[in-house]
């Protein structure tokens, strides 16, 4: 079964055909070397999937029309627990493997986050706008692996204090009912079957925040605490960064979701 994905703003007005242009279609005529009156499935990154039917491919401007046969059910189900993730930016292919791992396991919203002991600081607008983009190619690349309809959301990079901030005007305004905070350290924080047996046994949402190597400062700790976010440990052994945030999704599914 061959999927692709296509932006809701590909989709006719009348839901009936699909365009698919750049890289999809490339991927279509190109690599599989489908033909007019194949069938393949399509999902929107919103949470609907389409079974189509090849109807056109126009070669020298690169696009092929496909024909909604029908809406289907998603390859895949959704998680019911809605889990966002946030992380410390690293360095090299670090921040890519856990976009990829991350939306493999069915989180809904991925941060970049500026630290104080960030790996890379992101100075330049455009270097931060090519890393988004890559980032959000990888969310897509992931949840057509992965069978997901739905791509979750890759934010803008967001300092540490801002990104805090954001997360309880959120709470106040009920945006986040049933929900968890949580930030994982190294040190001083308790275990996450013990915050599990103080909490609602079915949060809706969980924000889960992942810190660099180098760790977090004392006054980053301190904000997240006074904004009532629970500081989580993983555990005796020291992990790295992406291994940390990779782990951390995959309990909380686990515990709380549909792992």
């Amino acid at each position: 079964m061959h999927r692709f994905y296509a932006r809701p703003e590909n989709f006719s007005a009348d839901e009936r055909l699909i365009t698919l242009a750049h890289e999809e279609a490339h991927h279509l005529c190109a690599v599989l070397r489908l033909r007019e009156g194949a069938e393949v499935f399509v999902f929107d990154g919103c949470g609907r999937e389409f079974r189509c039917i090849v109807s056109a491919i126009e070669k020298r401007s690169g696009i092929a029309l496909l024909k909604i046969e029908e809406e289907v059910l998603p390859t895949r189900p959704e998680s019911p627990l809605r889990l966002a993730l946030a992380l410390a930016l690293l360095k090299g292919e670090k921040f890519d493997l856990v976009v990829q791992k991350a939306t493999e396991l069915g989180v809904t919203r991925i941060t970049p986050l500026l630290t104080r002991f960030s790996d890379i600081k992101m100075a330049d607008p455009r270097d931060a706008a090519r890393r988004v983009a890559r980032w959000r190619r990888l969310a897509i690349e992931a949840a057509k692996q992965s069978g997901r309809a739905r791509v979750p959301e890759v934010a803008d990079p967001t300092g540490f204090a801002e990104f805090i901030e954001n997360e309880r005007r959120a709470a106040d305004e009920g945006e986040l009912a049933r929900r968890l905070p949580i930030i994982f350290a190294e040190r001083a924080g308790r275990d996450l079957r013990e915050i599990r047996s103080r909490h609602d046994p079915k949060p809706q949402i969980i924000t889960a925040v992942v810190g660099p190597e180098g760790g977090w400062s004392e006054e980053e700790i301190r904000q997240a605490s006074q904004k009532g976010w629970e500081i989580v440990t993983l555990g005796g052994r020291t992990l790295r960064a992406e291994t940390a945030a990779i782990v951390a999704v995959a309990l909380l599914q686990h515990l709380y979701g549909d792992l």
